[in-house]
This record gives C-alpha cells, sequence and structure tokens, in this order.
C-alpha cells in the first residue's frame, strides 16, 4: 500500500520540535550556473547532517520498544542513533567494515551501539535484520517501511509552501525512501538523481521490477545500494517522473561548487541531485528546488576531489 499525503502531514505534526527547520531559499550562484531559476533544500544542516531523523524518528516514535536496530553506512545510522534516544529506547546499528569513521564516531556519540559486518550497506542490512529478529528487537530500516517513508516526505510537504515556483523537484536516491516520500507530498514533477556507478532505482525501473545489481562503487556511500525495496519501486514507478544517472566527475563537480561558491559541506549523496542539474540532465528550464540531502563527509574524501 502505498504512503499517502495524510501519513506525511501526521509526520509533520510529530516531528514539531523535533527537527531543526531547514528553509529553501534561491540560490543566486546555483541559478547564474544552471541557467534557471534554482532552489535550495538544506537539509545537510539538519539535526545529524541529514534528512534521514525524520523518517526514524517517525517510525519510532509510534510505538518506541525496548530496543532498536537499524543498518547503514551513516546517515541512517545517526539518525536511528538520535531518535531512540529521544524516544529513550536503546538502539543497536550496523555498519559495514570500512564505513566513514567520522560517521561511526557521531552514531555512537548519539547513543548506539555501532557493530560492524559485511562490506556494504546491503550486507549490513542482511546482518540486522537477523539479529533483529533473533533479539525480539524492532528493525527500522533505511527505506523499506512506510513510516519512514512518511517521514521524509515532510521534506516535500515542506517544499510545498517554500518553494510554491519550483516546476519541478530534484533528489538524491539510494534505497528511493526520500524519493518516494517527496513525490508523495508534492503536487509537481519529481526526478530522482543516482550515482551510475550504483543505479539501483534507475535499473529497476528499466526492468519494471527491482533488480539486485551484482556490484555498486561509487563515492556517494550514502547512496550505494543494491536493491531497492517493492515498496519504494512502486512510489518511484506510480509518482516520479524519472531517475536519471550522474558520474562519479558530475558528482565532484558538484560537491566541489557548493563548497567553493556556496561555501557549503555536502557529502557526494547529498548533492547527487543538484550533479544532475548542473550537468543538464533535469528537464525544462523553470524554477527548479534540489534537496541537498546530507553534509557527513569524510575528510579524506575532499582530499581525493
Amino acid at each position: 500500500m502505498l504512503v499517502t499525503p495524510d501519513d506525511v502531514r501526521l509526520a509533520a505534526r510529530r516531528l514539531q520540535g523535533v527537527i531543526r527547520p531547514t528553509p529553501t531559499a534561491l540560490s543566486s550562484q546555483l541559478s547564474e550556473r544552471a541557467g534557471r531559476p534554482v532552489y535550495i533544500k538544506p537539509e545537510h544542516l539538519q539535526r545529524t547532517g541529514s534528512f534521514k531523523i525524520r523518517g526514524a524518528y517517525n517510525a519510532i516514535v509510534e510505538g518506541p520498544p525496548t530496543e532498536v536496530v537499524a543498518a547503514s553506512a551513516g546517515n541512517h545510522a545517526q539518525g536511528v542513533a538520535l531518535a531512540a534516544s529521544l524516544c529513550g529506547v536503546r538502539s543497536t546499528v550496523f555498519m559495514p567494515v570500512g564505513a566513514s569513521f567520522p560517521k561511526v564516531e557521531a552514531t555512537r556519540n548519539y547513543g548506539a551501539d555501532v557493530r560492524f559486518a559485511g562490506t556494504s550497506v546491503d550486507d549490513a542490512i542482511e546482518v540486522a535484520f537477523a539479529y533483529a529478529k533473533a533479539q525480539g528487537a524492532r528493525y527500522i530500516p533505511p527505506f523499506d517501511d512506510a513510516r519512514v517513508i512518511a517521514g521524509q516526505g515532510t521534506v516535500g510537504l515542506e517544499l510545498q509552501s517554500e518553494a510554491p515556483g519550483a516546476e519541478a523537484i530534484v533528489v538524491p536516491v539510494g534505497g528511493g525512501g526520500l524519493l518516494a516520500g517527496v513525490a508523495v507530498a508534492a503536487d509537481r514533477a519529481v526526478f530522482g538523481a543516482q550515482a551510475e556507478g550504483a543505479p539501483s532505482m534507475a535499473v529497476a525501473l528499466d526492468k519494471g521490477a527491482p533488480f539486485e545489481l551484482d556490484h555498486v562503487e561509487t563515492m556517494a556511500d550514502g547512496i550505494a545500494i543494491r536493491r531497492v525495496s517493492e515498496l519504494t519501486f512502486e512510489h518511484a514507478k506510480s509518482l516520479c517522473q524519472g531517475v536519471i544517472t550522474v558520474g562519479e566527475e558530475e558528482i565532484s563537480q558538484a560537491v566541489l561548487f557548493l563548497l567553493e561558491r556556496c561555501k557549503w559541506v555536502v557529502e557526494p549523496a547529498g548533492a547527487a541531485g543538484l550533479a544532475a542539474l548542473l550537468a543538464g540532465k533535469i528537464p525544462g528550464n523553470g524554477p527548479v528546488a534540489v534537496v541537498l540531502s546530507g553534509g557527513n563527509v569524510d575528510p579524506l574524501l575532499l582530499t581525493r576531489l
């Protein structure tokens, strides 16, 4: 069953006083560079450094158990850790071996018991799900959950009033929770942007069903997902105008432009939507709103851009 606008509005009420306001603003630098008005939704300035606190809190607060379990490369991990702390429950988070050290430490600092499993987010998800089942704990998926999707959809709900003139919205896509939620809440064209090295949603839409990729490889670790879920796929298929892929160089250029011209530190995954726009891959020439979904950058990455 698809998430409804009423689900998103309920999530927005739950999140009052929990999330940090991230007002959308017209960017003169990006508008000049893109050749069209560009509105930016700065979710990299959200609590925990990404939009993920929205879905995590909405899922946990509905019926907090004694322990929640999650798996993530970093942003969902931090969102679950903080949301669990705010709800007064324990959290255990599985992260892939090699996860960004700053993200690991931040997740611990928000109160989670961090454990490592596998070499990818998909590996960590498999282990986390099994652990939650064995412990009788509640598993909080990074995207395959209606409550998580509804929470992420509050980004789209805010864009409705903050960027009423935008004809399209562009969001980064990993598992598709943000894309699905924004598409539910918004009454305009919604496009997703994925790394060419991890095109799970783009491939699913092309094939007509979720499809597991053999391998993913991209600097945008936050959206490096081998397979989207049936739930997020159905939302994308029904409500979105398309998912565009961007190369590593295009992502790098977007991250550097934000750093050098806008003085914003945005992680590669968070800049995927902007990368698609700056590469001229978003149709039309009217105003467009872009979600910068996360700012948790591994400092070592900046030396390689």
